[in-house]
């Protein structure tokens, strides 16, 4: 299927995915998006086979367009001992601050999609019409039997090899997560040192010029011009996520959106230190890149987010946010508070001003 053609023949009208951003979208958002006539997502990362099901049939509910949920692939968690222990060691030291007690163990309470064949079983009975992979991607033959149910896959890559892999797979076509993106990075290998930090036009330009399958760009795109660039590097489409956020249909919380009236919006960075793996966001006080005490390797992905996650509920309790996992991409600042399908309009007329500036040049 050429570049062009891909998301039309899949029924979407205009060349616009929304994220599928855990935490933040929702069948609300993602139908809202759809029935504009752009491809709405939903992040199934943290749901049982039973949530992911009952997600899909309300989004179903809502809308008779084109929607993707997508599914997070890492290498399941292999409790290494000595790091996990000495990451929760580490956080606890907050824990008093909120009169509250850390974590006993860590636990994976993220499954991945890898080693769910529960959720595989999901899929194939429910058919969403996309399904999307993060951290990776399933095997051939799962991807063949998603495909024979009519299932069109995608998948997220930060460098050639990365997209490479995917193509080999059977995937119907590339996200290129560009390093502007908010959110977890995309990469199959979290270990230090193995990101290479492609900005979103040069692994854009690589992917469109080596794969044989189309490519989506994504990474700090928030408006028509943004989408436009996209398009004349090639990609077939542009995925946003931090453009949603401040959509009323989507579940950000009330702090998180009022993180984009400060200056934090204009500061975002990339952490390990709260879920385990790279994600870029608004630093709250686990980011401790720059901290110049000695600090012990996170514990693994999702180890990591477990005791995070504890620790921001004990903040809450105390009326803190300091420890929220607020994601958002380098175009944060660009967000508007609209909602969905006026967004999409927006995008569309702001694609076609941009294309009319150009001619006129």
């Amino acid at each position: 299927m050429s570049n062009n053609q891909f998301l039309a023949n899949l029924g979407v009208e205009i060349p616009i995915i929304q994220a599928p951003m855990v935490g933040v979208s929702n069948p609300k958002l993602a139908a809202e998006v759809s029935n504009a006539g752009a491809l709405g997502s939903i992040g199934l990362g943290a749901s049982t086979p039973d949530q992911a099901r009952a997600v899909i049939r309300q989004t179903r509910a809502l809308t008779s367009q084109p929607y993707n949920v997508n599914m997070f692939c890492h290498k399941p968690a292999q409790f290494d001992s000595a790091r996990n222990d000495a990451w929760l060691a580490y956080v606890a030291q907050w824990f008093p601050e909120f009169d509250a007690v850390p974590p006993e163990s860590l636990r994976e309470i993220y499954k991945s999609f890898l080693d769910d064949r529960l959720m595989l079983q999901v899929l194939l009975e429910e058919r969403p019409p996309v399904v999307s992979f993060h951290f990776g991607a399933p095997d051939s033959g799962w991807v063949a039997e998603l495909k024979a149910a009519g299932i069109v896959t995608l998948g997220c890559a930060t460098t050639l090899l990365e997209a490479q892999h995917l193509q080999a797979c059977g995937l119907d076509a590339v996200v290129a997560q560009g390093f502007e993106a908010g959110g977890h990075r995309g990469v199959f290998d979290d270990a230090p040192n193995q990101d290479h930090q492609l900005g979103l036009m040069p692994l854009t330009r690589l992917l469109v010029t080596q794969l044989k399958i189309p490519v989506i760009a994504a990474g700090g795109i928030m408006d028509g011009a943004g989408i436009n660039a996209a398009l004349a590097l090639g990609a077939c489409g542009a995925q946003l996520g931090t453009a949603f956020i401040l959509c009323p249909e989507s579940s950000a919380t009330p702090e998180h959106r009022a993180a984009f009236a400060t200056q934090r919006v204009h500061e975002t960075r990339i952490t390990n230190y709260i879920s385990g793996r790279p994600a870029r966001g608004l630093a709250n006080r686990l980011y401790l890149e720059s901290a110049k005490d000695q600090i012990p390797p996170p514990a693994e992905y999702p180890l990591a987010y477990d005791v995070a996650k504890a620790l921001h509920a004990a903040a809450i309790l105390k009326g803190s946010h300091e420890f929220a996992a607020q994601w958002a991409g380098q175009g944060a600042p660009l967000a508007r508070s609209l909602p969905a399908a006026e967004l999409i309009k927006t995008l569309v007329e702001e694609m076609h001003i941009a294309s009319a500036a150009i001619a006129f040049v």
